[in-house]
This record gives C-alpha cells, sequence and structure tokens, in this order.
C-alpha cells in the first residue's frame, strides 16, 4: 500500500488554468496556472486526504475504475499516484528512541571503528522494508 493511484478530473477553467477534483475524494479540490503546476497540485492535494484518512484510522476507497467515470466537455481524466512511503520519509522525521542488544564484542568492534549505531540501524531497516 506505499504507491496509490486515484483518477483525478482535470478541468479547463475559465480564467484559465485548471481545477481538479477527485472522483473517490469528493472533499479534494485543488487548482493550477498550467498543466505541470496543476498535477503537482493534484498530487499533493491527494496526499492530504490519503493522510488525513490514514491518521483518523479511517479505510481509503478504492479507486474507481476508469471506465466509471463520466466526462464532461471541459474536463480530461488523468491517474495521480502518491507514494506514502516518500511522503512519511519527507514528513515524519521525528526520531524515536529504540533500546536493543547486541553481543558485547560486536559493540566494541563497531565503538573502535567509530560506526554510527543509529544510522545503521535506519539503513538496515529500510532495506528490509523495501524488499
Amino acid at each position: 500500500m506505499n504507491k496509490l493511484f486515484y483518477p483525478a478530473l482535470f478541468h479547463t477553467a475559465e480564467e484559465g488554468g485548471f481545477w481538479i477534483t477527485f472522483p473517490d475524494f469528493p472533499e479534494c479540490f485543488t487548482q493550477g496556472d498550467t498543466m505541470e503546476e496543476a498535477y503537482d497540485m493534484a498530487v499533493a492535494a491527494l496526499g492530504l486526504c490519503i493522510t488525513d484518512l490514514l491518521k483518523e484510522k479511517s479505510p481509503l476507497p478504492e479507486p474507481s475504475a476508469p471506465t466509471d467515470i463520466v466526462l464532461d466537455a471541459s474536463a480530461v481524466m488523468l491517474v495521480v499516484g502518491f507514494d506514502l512511503e516518500e511522503y512519511r520519509r519527507r514528513h515524519n522525521s521525528k526520531a524515536v528512541k529504540k533500546t536493543l542488544s547486541i553481543p558485547e564484542w560486536l559493540n566494541e568492534e563497531a565503538l573502535a571503528l567509530n560506526i554510527n549505531f543509529s544510522a545503521v540501524l535506519q539503513e538496515a531497516l529500510i532495506q528490509k522494508i523495501q524488499k
């Protein structure tokens, strides 16, 4: 569930640019002056909706099938992706203290080599998670 994809409707705004809605998130709106800006804003808006639901421990909606979405003349549908793992890395870097045990000989060798225990543990955990 680290990468999520939802359809988004990009509507052409009368004054120029685009406004974006998500059929699966009726409360989610955003806009942008260019297609690139609108897409970036759509990713950010989708991410906020997803992370809010997860914080509330609410279930995420199933993505609508593109064939089930009815478009009006001013809209195009694009699939917007949100990388939950990447978002968490960028926005939740609060350190959490963990107590662990390792053999004494390993501790002494690591200290002698000036190894950063926290960095090694983080690197190992990231490798395990990505498998």
